[in-house]
């Protein structure tokens, strides 16, 4: 589909002529579809979109009664959103960053271009408390999670294990200043813990019942052919070297050092999983397969990796 753009005398009119929140949705959606968007980062269709992109920006809920998506517009009001639909569409800025929310395992977190955006199926193996890998009555103390970006994934952690520590790195200290940001909102600063490091360089001699790494896993061949929504996203958290497993080697090699005994590993490497078993033919990597949706995300034991994994 050929890109399209609005222009200056496109958002003229909607700003005369439309009057009501689903006056705008409905013109929202029709420029979405026409422009030829890419949907991946929370929606997969135009009226998805433009309801996570139009009701926030109003300061309402996505769940906002029929009777108020009926009420008129101020005109200050349709000029803000003429300029987010503008955004989101002549820039490709994704929603999340127009509205600095993103929500994962159903919650909302702050987000901006200094992180990806949260769109991992490890929030359905969070709710599931890991089950059946981890058994109910087996203790989690302390948890890792790797790649932390926002912090999504470390404090769905803490809220869903009450009595975990979680030790949340990312080797970019402006992710964790976003990290920070999350970890404040949901008041978890005595459990997550936010710290600057390159995979385990910086917890050394740290140990966890469970490491949860979301690396880099994007390869040099799918990097080109990102849609331009992905090109406002770090690529730091996307590109991972030709196959896209440079920072899943590294995980993978010093993984069994921080895993106690009876610790479990999982990592996302998404569409980057067609390379894993030319690399690592021996290795006992479970496949898990979601309900949800979602794919490339592996489990193996720190027992596993000792037998399988070589340095």
């Amino acid at each position: 589909m050929t890109e399209q753009f609005l222009s200056a005398a496109q958002l003229d009119e909607a700003i005369s002529d439309l009057k009501t929140i689903n006056d705008w949705l409905r013109w929202s959606a029709s420029q979405f579809s026409a422009a030829g968007l890419f949907f991946g980062h929370g929606t997969d269709n135009a009226w998805d979109e433009a309801v996570t992109l139009l009701l926030p920006t109003l300061s309402l809920p996505i769940d906002t009664p029929k009777e108020l998506v009926n009420t008129r517009l101020t005109q200050s009001e349709k000029e803000t959103l003429a300029q987010v639909v503008a955004e989101r569409v002549n820039n490709r800025t994704p929603v999340a960053y127009l509205t600095n929310q993103a929500w994962f395992a159903g919650s909302p977190f702050y987000v901006d271009e200094r992180v990806l955006i949260p769109r991992s199926p490890f929030a359905e193996l969070i709710e599931k408390r890991f089950a059946p890998w981890l058994s109910e009555d087996q203790a989690v103390h302390r948890i890792l999670d790797m790649c932390t970006g926002s912090a999504c994934i470390a404090i769905a952690l803490a809220e869903k294990f009450d009595d975990a520590q979680v030790d949340a790195v990312d080797i970019s200290t402006d992710a964790l200043d976003v990290a920070d940001i999350n970890i404040s909102d949901y008041q978890v600063e005595d459990r997550v813990f936010p710290i600057q490091s390159d995979v385990f360089s910086g917890v050394i001699g740290q140990k966890y019942d469970l490491i949860i790494a979301n690396p880099p896993y994007v390869d040099a061949e799918d990097m080109a052919d990102l849609p331009n929504e992905f090109h406002h996203e770090p690529e730091l958290g996307l590109a991972s070297g030709v196959d896209g497993l440079d920072v899943t080697r590294r995980i993978l090699a010093g993984a069994a050092e921080h895993l106690n005994d009876n610790g479990l590993l999982f990592v996302e490497v998404g569409n980057s999983m067609v390379h894993m078993e030319d690399i690592y033919p021996n290795a006992e990597f479970e496949w898990i397969d979601f309900e949800k949706g979602g794919l490339g995300v592996f489990v193996i034991s720190k027992e596993a990796l000792i037998r399988s994994i070589e340095d």
